[in-house]
Order: C-alpha cells, then sequence, then structure tokens
C-alpha cells in the first residue's frame, strides 16, 4: 500500500484552529471512505504535555495506550473515527531523548550526532514507521513558521516529499488574512510573507487556507495564488463559525477533498456528511437550554477543561438542549458559600491535581448530595464526594485523601502503596510512597453492577475508559461507607479498585475515577453525559414547577 502524507503548517500568528482544520480535513476524507490518520509534532522540549499546567498548554488528552499528548488529539477523535495512540504525538523533547539514548548504546558507531540528519531522521521515522497501512497520513506542525524551535520539523517533512515522492506529499499552509476595519479591507500582505518564509526553507505549499472572521474575496484569493504561486481553487477560504462541527462542510464546498484526491490519483466516491448535517441541524434546533455548573480550579483557562466542555455539547446535541456552562472557580465556593452554585441545573466536578481548592469542592459534592442536584464527579471530582460522604454522612470526620493531608484518621482515598504491600495484600499505611509507581493511564476494563445507574447508562455489563490518576479509593474503608448507603457501581477489571460510586437515594448522582469526556464525540455523545443532561434537564422541570 501506498500512503499518501499532507503535511499542514501555520503562519503569522498561533491559535488560529490549525488542529480543528486539520481534523475537519481528516474527516471529509475519511467521509469518502479513505483509510484516514493524524499526526502531531509538537516543538517544545517537555517529553509530553503531562507535566505542562493545563493554564499554559490546555489539557491533557489521554489515548488508549495511555499516551499523555496534546489536546488537538482530542479534536482528531471527534472528528475522525480512528483512535489515537502514542505514534500520533511526537515532541522535541522525546525525539532528541531517543536519539541521545541511541548515541548512548552506541547505535551510531561513533558518528557526531547531529540535527542532519540524525534528528530529522527520528522524526521521519516516527511519521512513517507508527502510521502505516493508512491511504493518508496527515502531519500537523505545531507551532508557525519561523519559530526556530520548530525546523527540524519543518527540514524533516522538507526531506520527506524529496523520499516519498512529490506525487505523494502534499503541503498545506494556513495563516491569516486579516480584515482592517479602518480601510474596510482583506490584507493579503501577512500570507504572503508567511509563504515567502516557508519558501526559504525549501517547502512549496499546495494548497493555501485563509484564516479570516469573514469571507475571503475572489480578488484577494486570485492575488494570493499569483503571489504565493498555487492554483487558485487551492486558495480556501475558512472564514469564522459558529460551530467548528460546520468546518468540515465548509471545506468541501470549495472542493478540497476533490483537489487532493486528484492530486494523489485517488479515486473514491464524494464525501457523505450527512452526520455532519445531522449534528449541525440538532445544534441549530434546540428545544431548551440547562445550566451546567462546572467546579474547578483552572476557571481562567476553559482549554483546560477541552473535552468535558465539548462532551457536555455532544450530550445537549443528542437532548436537543443548549449547554449553558458556569465555570465556577472552587475556591469562591470555599470563600463565598454554596450559594454561588445556585441557578446550576446540574453540578460537574471534573479531574485535578493539588489541594488548592478541594475543601470548596468537597462543599460543592455537599451541596449536590443534599439538595438533590444532578451531580457528575470525574476523578478528582468522584474522590471528593466520597471524601465528603465519608465526613457527614459515614460519621468518619477526619476523612481526606493523603494526597492533601498525609496524616488523616480515615484516608479514604491514598495511593494503592498506602494501603497495600507488594503481594496484594492490604494495609493501612506506608511509610513511603512512589507516586509514579500508582499512576493509572489509558484504557482499561470496567464491570458495571447490574442494577446499577451506570449499568442502565450504558447499557453493557464491561465498558473500556481511560484513566489519568495516581489516587484510588482505600478498600480497607469502603464497608464503612457502603454500610452508610453508598453504592459502588463499577469496579476494575480484576475487581480490586473502585471505578464508580452513586447514590441510591439520590435522583441522579454518579462519579467515575475515569475520564468519560476523551470518549464522547459530536455523532455518538457519551452515556454518562447523556445522562446527566437528561437528569438537568428533569431537575430543572422539577424546580420550574
Amino acid at each position: 500500500m501506498i500512503t499518501n502524507y499532507i503535511f499542514v503548517t501555520g503562519g503569522v500568528v498561533s491559535s488560529l484552529g490549525k488542529g480543528i482544520a486539520v481534523a475537519s480535513l481528516a474527516a471529509i476524507l475519511e467521509a469518502r471512505g479513505l483509510n484516514v490518520t493524524i499526526v502531531k509534532l509538537d516543538p517544545y522540549i517537555n517529553m509530553d504535555p503531562g507535566t505542562i499546567s493545563p493554564i499554559q498548554h490546555g489539557e491533557i488528552f489521554v489515548t488508549e495506550d495511555g499516551a499523555e499528548t496534546d489536546l488537538d488529539l482530542g479534536h482528531y477523535e471527534r472528528f475522525i473515527r480512528a483512535k489515537m495512540s502514542r505514534h500520533n504525538h511526537f515532541t522535541t523533547g522525546r525525539i532528541y531523548s531517543d536519539v541521545l539514548r541511541k548515541e548512548r548504546r552506541g547505535d551510531y558507531l561513533g558518528a557526531t550526532i547531529q540535527v542532519i540528519p540524525h534528528i530529522t531522521n527520528a522524526i521521519k521515522e516516527c511519521i512513517i514507521e507508527g502510521n502505516k497501512g493508512h491511504d493518508v497520513v496527515l502531519v500537523e506542525i505545531g507551532g508557525t513558521v519561523g519559530d526556530i524551535e520548530s525546523l527540524p520539523f519543518l527540514e524533516a517533512i522538507r526531506q520527506m516529499a524529496v523520499e516519498v515522492g512529490r506525487e505523494h506529499a502534499l503541503y498545506v499552509h494556513l495563516t491569516l488574512v486579516p480584515y482592517m476595519a479602518a480601510s474596510g479591507e482583506v490584507k493579503t500582505k501577512p500570507t504572503q510573507h508567511s509563504v515567502k518564509e516557508l519558501l526559504s526553507i525549501g517547502i512549496q505549499p499546495d494548497v493555501v487556507i485563509c484564516r479570516s472572521n469573514r469571507s475571503v474575496p475572489n480578488n484577494e484569493r486570485a492575488k494570493i495564488a499569483l503571489f504565493c504561486n498555487v492554483p487558485e481553487k487551492a486558495v480556501i477560504s475558512l472564514k469564522d463559525v459558529d460551530s467548528i462541527y460546520k468546518i468540515p462542510a465548509l471545506l468541501k464546498s470549495q472542493g478540497l477533498d476533490d483537489y487532493i484526491c486528484k492530486r494523489f490519483s485517488l479515486k473514491y466516491p464524494e464525501a457523505d456528511l450527512s452526520d455532519w448535517e445531522k449534528v449541525i441541524y440538532q445544534q441549530a434546533n434546540p428545544v431548551g437550554e440547562v445550566t451546567i455548573g462546572m467546579v474547578g480550579k483552572y476557571t481562567t483557562s476553559p482549554d483546560a477543561y477541552k473535552s468535558i466542555i465539548e462532551a457536555l455539547k455532544h450530550a445537549g446535541l443528542k437532548h436537543r438542549l443548549t449547554i449553558k456552562i458556569r465555570l465556577i472557580d472552587s475556591q469562591d465556593v470555599e470563600t463565598r458559600g454554596v450559594e454561588i452554585l445556585k441557578d446550576s441545573d446540574a453540578i460537574l466536578i471534573p479531574g485535578g491535581f493539588g489541594y488548592r481548592g478541594v475543601e470548596g469542592k468537597i462543599l460543592t459534592a455537599q451541596c449536590a448530595r443534599e439538595q438533590k442536584i444532578p451531580y457528575l464527579g470525574i476523578c478528582l471530582g468522584m474522590q471528593v464526594a466520597l471524601i465528603e460522604f465519608a465526613r457527614h454522612v459515614a460519621g468518619l470526620q477526619d476523612s481526606n485523601s493523603t494526597e492533601f493531608a498525609p496524616d488523616c484518621k480515615y484516608p479514604v482515598v491514598a495511593l494503592i502503596t498506602e494501603w497495600r504491600d507488594e503481594d496484594g495484600n492490604v494495609k493501612m499505611r506506608s511509610e513511603k510512597s512512589d507516586l509514579g509507581s500508582t499512576m493509572r493511564l489509558g484504557s482499561q476494563t470496567c464491570y458495571l453492577a447490574d442494577d446499577s445507574l451506570a449499568r442502565s447508562l450504558y447499557g453493557e455489563s464491561t465498558i473500556l475508559e481511560r484513566h489519568r490518576h495516581r489516587y484510588e479509593v482505600n478498600n480497607m474503608l469502603l464497608k464503612h461507607l457502603e454500610f452508610a448507603g453508598l453504592r459502588v457501581s463499577g469496579w476494575s477489571g480484576d475487581n480490586k479498585l473502585v471505578e464508580i460510586i452513586e447514590y441510591p437515594n439520590h435522583p441522579w448522582f454518579v462519579a467515575s475515577q475515569f475520564h468519560p469526556e476523551f470518549t464522547s464525540t459530536p455523532r455518538d455523545g457519551h452515556p454518562l453525559f447523556g445522562g446527566f443532561v437528561k437528569a438537568a434537564g428533569d431537575y430543572q422541570k422539577r424546580a420550574q414547577r
């Protein structure tokens, strides 16, 4: 099988939506029947974004195989059916680390290690070896042309066109075309300069996608085509839209997929975007609105909760409800009280690390439990609900997580090594614990209890969901909580770790240790989010009576 490569670069400024544009193009090609995948190359030195603050870099998207990756991989999975893996995301740090590891082993037989050819060869190997068997591999280069740190990636994709054949490599450049309100004109000069920068390193774009707050007029498109040496039909206008899920149709309407298929000599039927038309119709024709109060610590950076926000919107599509999300800082709950939660039809507490704002989250979980407000807890959101239940229902007053209070009397949440020894026998506390040794990452099996709410939502007894956490429910104290009324409705594949909890005496209170948001898509939604949004609608109706 011959694999074709589409390399996507960005110019002028960052944050133009390159990842969404790449995902949308992949969605059209997939809708034609092509086997498609996407690779993201990020030019930062970190091995992966797992240690980067969500405030700086947005959420960490976890793949099925447990890779901590860029949030753009979440966009990829929401737009195409293919699942991402560690082979779909590479950073400069990871590339250099692999090369240096080989150098230390002597794999290069004493050669002087250089950016060219050793680093660029490693980049090409990562793109090719991990993504064989696809008709088209789209490769997104992070950052913008002209960035010093992205030069090795740009040089590698320049070389690839020579090696795989220019007929199997296509360059797409996404750039800003600003509108100057003072003169009432769309300006093409930034795009011209950006393409000139790309040409200076030996890459001639085949397609130029023009991002603007309005459609780029034909005269300006013709001018860009002339100055950038591309056919006029290969200059694509990508204006701002009110829904990212309109972008596949917008690109298709300008013939971008036809142009690419002809360029690669691929004969496939016209793209069937009926699934996306349904999504857009549902989005444009809601029958109501619900307000979800999301209580977290990164409220100044919504991208930190990107997959959760999208998953809520997906659930809204299925129930024809517009989702209004109120981002509430958990520290504000601590200082101002639970009154700040009023007017919320449901409450969600997402995952997170660190003690800041935790007591506010515990107060929030208590409010949701006592006032019968629908509640969905994710990862830390489950743990704070458990702590709250232990303190105020089970009578274990000094309950906490050892992450926040190592010497608490009732560590209802702890590292596995703090209540289980190396042979698997349970114990209460360990003198020392290795944080990394207990990290659970990636897709894992969960068994659902019969007659549970979770079982009815999923419609099956065994599910696969993705994890990203270190701390677990302490089984040594679990019987006290179950006796007080807690229901464990999901267990890990080995039946040893709590995955889902519920409150049977509550209209809708579900919390999971895993992250269901990572598997939600606009076309399919997710059962937990779907049930949660429906419960929000039901709560709103009861409150209005």
